[in-house]
């Protein structure tokens, strides 16, 4: 019969989402949550050492000088299985990192228990997009694109007007939505392609450079801004000279203050576990919580891997037959 820290063990088998926050280093966020989960399951009473059967031979008799010996059996403990001598039950818990944040940049980040890892390797194939807030400021320009860097270049920013800052955000959006048709490898002149691009679903097929499928401004108060970012394939990095690039068409410069990510993929900001609640008691509902969500991103990896193999071999067929 499994104990209570086996069943809790098994328990911890799935996806989820935590909140990182910013200045915390996402192998920070991993190692923590790990060792509050190795904390719980360990915290039950181990279980008692097994006993085992020892013959002793003994004197018989009154005296100990008698010459008639006994053959006595006798059941003691395994000293090997004793807690002390063997340690915690359980010395690993294998936690795997979805999409990562740097240190900078705050906001949901996936995380995976068990067999859930090999969702997060699907949930990365998927090329699902990923929402962010970009914060920036206008007026100046540092090494790298953040407020706390180098300082290389001050400019003037008074010129700069909402309406002008929409026109360049739809500039980039435009060309952006080009790029990811093509690397979409979908025929625009079928009615699939219609389907896919009215319900947003055009994603690219291989490895492609950042594509941003959504750019809005949410607040705008000189010499502060505020975006609202879909997108694909992008790094912390890239987000932030992307503001820098703003700053530069509108003839002037520009620096992020804060990256945060508030959608990864089925992944909600409000579904996200805050550092208070990475234990076990709150992992695990969140953990069921997601099962359907984890099921669904593994059946989606397949049919992909499939339409792709047919994709090939089409191809492949096509080849062959012009060749002969």
């Amino acid at each position: 019969m499994a104990t209570q820290a086996v069943r809790l063990f098994r328990k911890l088998d799935g996806l989820f989402a935590v909140y990182k926050p910013q200045g915390v280093h996402w192998k920070l966020v991993r190692d923590t949550v790990e060792t509050n989960l190795l904390k719980a399951v360990n915290s039950f009473s181990p279980p008692a050492p097994q006993c085992m059967v020892q013959f002793q031979v003994l004197p018989s008799g009154e005296t100990s000088n008698s010459t008639n010996l006994t053959v006595t059996a006798s059941k003691l403990p395994t000293l090997s299985d004793h807690h002390l001598v063997a340690g915690p039950q359980f010395n690993n818990i294998c936690v795997g990192v979805g999409h990562r944040l740097d240190a900078f940049s705050s906001g949901v980040l996936v995380l995976g228990l068990g067999n859930g890892n090999t969702a997060l390797d699907s949930l990365y194939r998927s090329h699902v997009s990923r929402d962010y807030i970009l914060e920036g400021e206008f007026g100046m320009a540092t090494n790298d694109f953040t407020h706390t860097g180098r300082i290389i270049e001050r400019s003037t920013y008074e010129h700069i007007t909402q309406d002008k800052l929409e026109h360049v955000l739809a500039m980039i959006q435009g060309a952006n939505q080009k790029a990811l048709i093509m690397y979409s490898q979908v025929d625009l002149h079928t009615q699939e392609a219609y389907e896919l691009a009215v319900k947003g679903m055009l994603h690219p097929q291989y490895k492609s450079p950042p594509i941003l499928t959504g750019l809005r401004c949410l607040h705008f108060q000189l010499p502060h801004f505020t975006l609202e970012v879909q997108c694909v394939n992008e790094t912390q990095k890239y987000l932030r000279k992307l503001l820098h690039e703003v700053g530069l068409e509108l003839r002037s410069t520009a620096v992020c203050n804060k990256v945060r990510r508030t959608r990864d993929g089925p992944f909600k900001i409000e579904d996200a576990l805050t550092h208070r609640n990475w234990t076990a008691d709150a992992i695990i509902p969140s953990v069921t919580y997601f099962h359907r969500t984890t099921q669904k991103i593994r059946k989606n990896d397949r049919k992909a891997v499939n339409h792709l193999w047919i994709s090939v071999s089409a191809k492949c067929i096509k080849c062959i037959v012009y060749n002969s």
